[in-house]
């Protein structure tokens, strides 16, 4: 029998603010351990919870961003468990009346090529809620410790509905939503910080079946590789455990990313198991027209549909926009430069190819490097116009990296210029290199125009390298038209 994988996930991400979000103390990472605290965050008796106004602006934009609908109410509840991370032995969080229901992310699974774009599917959400974040455990051989640093941080749960059915979608679903929160500037995302964090439900059913098999939660998925390395392995067990005459049990396992395995924590709980109520000392949040209509003008336009933009307007290919797309600063960076250029491919090629491996090689980020968009369109400029030969062009980009000068300074410095040619001389040049390839000569005449490039090599030869493309091209074809 063959299985279909069924999958949702239930993302969890640390919203930016300065704040915690039910109180004044700082939030952070990094800070010597409980230190990010106070008697709210520590839970001591008489104390109240305020709201933190930036956390709910950041979720109502993130919602806006994701196509989500705003509730125009709702509400704060306690989720209770007891367990060392949480000082009150309930978290605050939404359950029945969540800030943003419904909306979408759109992801690309991989195409039949890496230069050809892939399938585009929209995931459905099921609904996005606030609430604070809890402590972190370590734990010892013989003793575990807490730290609340983390403890009221704002944290967002974004919940899928269970409508992928492969590793890759589940892969491709958190890549583009974590870019669009990083667009945002909802949070930095760094799953290492704990900024984000995912958890996976996965279940398996038989082929052409309607109905939801027993679901498995897995945890401790704390890089986006190992998110689809776990629910790859997942549902490998499951179908190896249904086939085998085994049945699946509803509960949560840790996946361990380094030994590739997953192992059992505990039965998995319902939601009764938390007695939800609602907060008594938090009133609703209420939302109106002004305030969405705020956010919604500060929602950034997000990776794919800068993608489709720019394939749009500046004509460039599938492997430059699915490289700058996902980083704002590069695709700010591409755009000066195709505007400034009016040449938008080269200007991408010499940002896609050489900038990202200079950087890449100096361990910088893109705000670090000393080429900026001017920079680039300068040296497509004096390529264009054929002031710079190719290889002279990338001698100037490694020294325009380590200098921070302009292609014009260092290519006057260095003597790479291309010497203005002799018109004499070239066209002479040209006569020579036709006479000597009289194949190339006849299928020109037949219509293959790529056969003018078989003169080209020899004329640039006796040119030393240094003759303008474009005379060379233009000579050659005037005297190709007259025989």
């Amino acid at each position: 029998m063959k299985y279909e994988a069924v999958i949702g996930l239930e993302v969890h991400v640390q919203i930016k603010t300065h704040s915690k979000m039910f109180t004044r103390v700082a939030a952070g990472y990094g800070h010597k351990p409980n230190t990010l605290t106070d008697p709210v965050v520590l839970a001591l008796p008489g104390v109240l919870p305020v709201m933190n106004k930036a956390a709910l602006d950041a979720i109502i934009k993130a919602g806006l961003m994701l196509n989500s609908g705003i509730a125009p109410v709702s509400k704060w509840d306690r989720k209770n468990y007891f367990y060392p991370d949480s000082t009150k032995n309930y978290q605050i969080s939404q359950y029945d009346q969540p800030i943003c229901l419904g909306g979408f992310v759109e992801i690309e699974l991989p195409g039949s090529a890496r230069n050809v774009m892939g399938e585009h599917k929209k995931i459905p959400l099921t609904r996005i809620h606030l609430e604070e974040d809890v402590g972190k455990l370590t734990h010892f051989a013989s003793e575990s410790l807490v730290d609340y640093n983390r403890a009221g941080t704002p944290l967002m749960e974004i919940v899928s509905e269970p409508a992928m059915h492969t590793a890759d979608e589940a892969f491709a679903y958190l890549t583009s939503l974590r870019a669009a929160m990083v667009y945002g500037g909802i949070s930095d995302c760094d799953m290492e910080k704990g900024q984000l964090r995912c958890d996976a439900n996965i279940s398996i059913r038989p082929v052409g079946e309607t109905k939801l098999g027993t679901k498995v939660e897995l945890k401790n998925l704390n890089s986006i590789s190992f998110v689809r390395d776990g629910i790859a392995h997942e549902i490998k067990r499951q179908i190896a455990a249904v086939e085998s005459g085994g049945t699946i049990v509803q509960e949560t396992r840790q996946y361990d990313g380094e030994a590739g395995v997953s192992t059992s924590m505990r039965s998995k709980e319902m939601a009764h198991d938390y007695r939800y109520f609602p907060d008594p000392d938090l009133m609703p949040v209420k939302v109106d027209d002004a305030w969405k209509a705020r956010l919604q003008a500060e929602c950034p336009e997000l990776p794919f549909e800068k993608q489709r933009r720019f394939i749009e307007q500046y004509q460039v290919p599938y492997t430059i926009t699915s490289v700058v797309v996902w980083d704002r600063e590069l695709a700010d960076f591409f755009e000066e430069a195709a505007k400034l250029s009016g040449k938008p491919q080269a200007a991408g090629n010499w940002i896609v190819n050489d900038l990202l491996r200079e950087l890449g090689t100096a361990k910088q980020v893109l705000a670090e490097s000393k080429v900026r968009p001017a920079h680039v369109a300068e040296l497509v400029k004096l390529v264009d116009a054929g002031t710079l030969l190719n290889n002279s062009a990338k001698e100037v980009f490694i020294d325009m990296f380590s200098t921070g000068e302009l292609p014009s300074v260092i290519s006057d410095r260095k003597g790479l210029k291309a010497a203005p040619t002799d018109l004499g001389e070239l066209e002479q040049w040209c006569r020579d290199a036709i006479a000597a390839n009289a194949k190339a000569l006849a299928e020109f005449k037949t219509g293959k125009d790529s056969a003018i490039n078989a003169f080209k090599g020899p004329v640039m030869k006796a040119a030393k390298g240094k003759a303008n493309p474009k005379a060379v091209d233009e000579t050659l074809r005037k005297l190709l038209a007259q025989m």
